[in-house]
């Protein structure tokens, strides 16, 4: 130790540690040009060995070809070419069989009838091909070469299925259709060479090499689609600058593959395939919803959870492929830059989350937006429903922004906490501020308040008349501070629940309605009571006004006698809100019930009298009958 020591006093080793950790530094700080001078040497030497391995190509794939098969004729078994064709003709026709033998399925939908023939097809030669590959015992090369060419053939047959459930739902044309099989055909036979290459121990730079090549006419392929589907809108600018951008990209991914730049390769591969798997995926997954004839997919929530969900699969499936061979292949995510590496870990988590949390959020709203719409008639409603109803469509647009604004939170927070934000401190701070701002702003926290109380209390629903102080008016709308009154003659009150105090509801359960008429006192009483009694009748057995009483019109007596005549008392009881048009309809009946029995409202009289005896009854006579003046009497002057 005491050596140690005395050598660290040393002025050469303390300059010699210093110079050490500058370098260091220097090395850290320039972490990105030593990072791009890394990938342009790693490129250089890919290039190189690819050009080395060129010419071995061929004796690499005589090599093995004449193992597998001098161990197949050791083995005394076929070839493995003849194996597999066997294999894969037998399944074909087994599938071929089955698919002569179902009977036609009775689904009018032909999307849906499409899925469930492929699907099950696929199952039966899925199932041949496995059952054959398991009755042999293979020797170890040639179980090998057949395991994964069978494997590629099995998927080829999925694309093909899912092509034809895509054709059927009139997304993909027949063309269209034609060129994905072969196109698919190709990879899945050129992933099938690499794998077998891997395991027959074929050198890695000729293993290259060889993929290179055999991936040529896939570009080709890719590149000739590209140029097909966009030569109808060629003649606009904008048709060739698409045309020539898809061609770019095409080569570019292929270039990126070749270079062994497999995170860039695949980020680029998700972001031109997700979007168009994401349409198609719509579009088949409508084409299955029960809702699509009514034209209600969007207020389904078997529509929305089959969309969504099939969506939400598709781009977790996408995320976590890209984060697996960033994971593995990208310097940025191994650990070479700390900052880096967190936000982009971060970012592939945020994207799940915020997928499950737009999922919950779009099933929730789906079904509180159903729910709304299915709200019926309130004339064909009784009154128990009709009730449910309006507390459900009160209630549920508060649920929906609250549990937005909750779902929000957690989305902003968990986001944050993946990016590496340590959240406690943000929480803690929130609270504090949240405090101050309940200080500061009392009024908006009794409103608040206040609301909630209203609506536990259930004292009024949307499209109910109330009256709160001044204001009167039926609610439209509420939100968490304050309620919208629509006055009857048009103007809105946007009213804060902390100045609304007392509430008087008029569309609750019944409502009474009473009003007076006035007679002359030699009007018969009874008569009128069986007056009122016919007409109460009659508006019963009005079509439009029956179904609003509960109680008939009927007269209650006399109310008052008054200096003019009697005050006769009539009332009923209806369904809330229409008394003022059933009061309209029995006023008019009234009258004509009144004037075809000869019985008068009573009015004002007012008497003249005097001394002279003459003079007061030429008066009456004149107030009487005008036109018929007593004779011998003079006219006022």
């Amino acid at each position: 130790m005491a050596d140690l020591l005395r050598l660290l006093e040393d002025d050469n080793v303390r300059v010699w540690l210093e110079q050490k950790q500058a370098a260091v530094s220097e090395s850290r700080d320039n972490e990105a040009v030593w990072f791009i001078e890394e990938w342009e040497a790693r490129s250089r030497t890919r290039v190189n060995a690819l050009l080395a391995a060129v010419p071995r190509v061929g004796n690499e794939l005589s090599r093995v070809v004449s193992a597998v098969r001098q161990e197949a004729q050791g083995s005394g078994v076929m070839p493995s070419a003849l194996m597999f064709a066997i294999i894969a003709g037998v399944a074909f026709g087994t599938e071929w069989i089955f698919r002569r033998s179902v009977p036609a399925l009775s689904i009018v939908k032909s999307p849906l009838k499409q899925t469930y023939t492929e699907f099950l097809t696929l199952s039966i030669f899925t199932a041949t091909v496995a059952i054959l590959f398991f009755l042999f015992a293979w020797p170890p090369l040639m179980r090998v070469v057949v395991l994964y060419s069978l494997v590629a053939l099995i998927a080829w047959r999925l694309a093909t299925a899912l092509c034809r459930i895509a054709l059927a739902a009139s997304i993909l044309s027949a063309r269209s259709y034609s060129r994905i099989r072969i196109f698919v055909a190709l990879l899945a036979a050129t992933m099938a060479c690499s794998a077998v290459s891997e395991r027959l121990a074929v050198a890695a730079d000729v293993r290259s090499a060889l993929a290179i090549g055999l991936s040529i006419p896939i570009v080709v392929l890719a590149i000739a689609m590209i140029w097909r589907e966009r030569s109808s809108d060629v003649q606009s600018l904008r048709g060739r600058i698409s045309r020539a951008m898809g061609i770019s990209g095409a080569i570019v991914l292929w270039l990126l593959w070749c270079g062994d730049f497999l995170a860039l390769f695949w980020l680029g591969v998700m972001l031109v395939l997700v979007p168009r798997a994401l349409s198609i995926a719509d579009s088949l997954m409508l084409s299955f919803s029960p809702s699509r004839s009514c034209g209600r997919n969007l207020l389904d929530p078997k529509a929305v959870l089959l969309v969504r969900g099939t969506r939400a699969i598709i781009l977790i499936a996408a995320v976590d492929w890209v984060a697996f061979v960033w994971r593995h292949s990208f310097p940025f995510v191994s650990g070479e830059v700390t900052l880096i590496r967190t936000i982009i870990a971060g970012a592939f988590n945020s994207v799940v989350i915020l997928l499950i949390i737009d999922l919950v959020w779009q099933l929730a709203k789906a079904y509180i937006t159903r729910k709304l719409s299915d709200v019926g008639d309130e004339g064909t409603l009784p009154s128990n429903a009709l009730a449910r109803e309006s507390r459900l469509r009160t209630l549920l647009p508060v649920f929906r922004n609250a549990l937005a604004a909750a779902l929000l939170c957690v989305a902003v927070l968990t986001v944050l906490s993946e990016m590496g934000v340590k959240i406690g401190p943000l929480i803690a701070g929130a609270g504090v501020l949240g405090v101050a701002i309940g200080f500061g702003s009392q009024t908006l926290v009794k409103d608040v308040v206040s609301g909630i109380f209203y609506l536990l209390d259930d004292a009024f629903r949307v499209g109910e008349y109330i009256e709160a102080g001044n204001y009167t008016g039926v609610v439209e709308s509420f939100s968490l501070r304050s309620v919208r009154l629509r006055h009857h003659r048009g103007p809105i009150f946007t009213v804060p629940f902390g100045s609304l105090g007392a509430i008087k509801n008029a569309s609750r359960d019944w409502a009474v309605d009473k009003f007076r008429i006035r007679v002359p006192f030699k009007t018969d009483v009874d008569k009128v009571r069986k007056l009122i009694k016919e007409i109460g009748a009659q508006l019963q057995a009005d079509p439009e006004l029956g179904s609003l009483f509960i109680e008939p019109l009927k007269l209650k007596g006399v109310e008052q006698i008054s200096e003019y005549g009697i005050e006769l008392g009539i009332g009923f009881t209806c369904k809330p809100g229409e008394q003022t048009m059933i009061r309209r309809k029995a006023y008019a009946m009234l009258m004509q019930a009144f004037q075809g029995n000869g019985i008068d409202f009573a009015q004002p009289v007012v008497q003249v009298s005097g001394d002279d005896k003459e003079t007061a009854a030429a008066t009456l006579a004149a107030r009487l009958s005008p036109d018929k003046a007593a004779p011998g009497t003079a006219s006022p002057a």
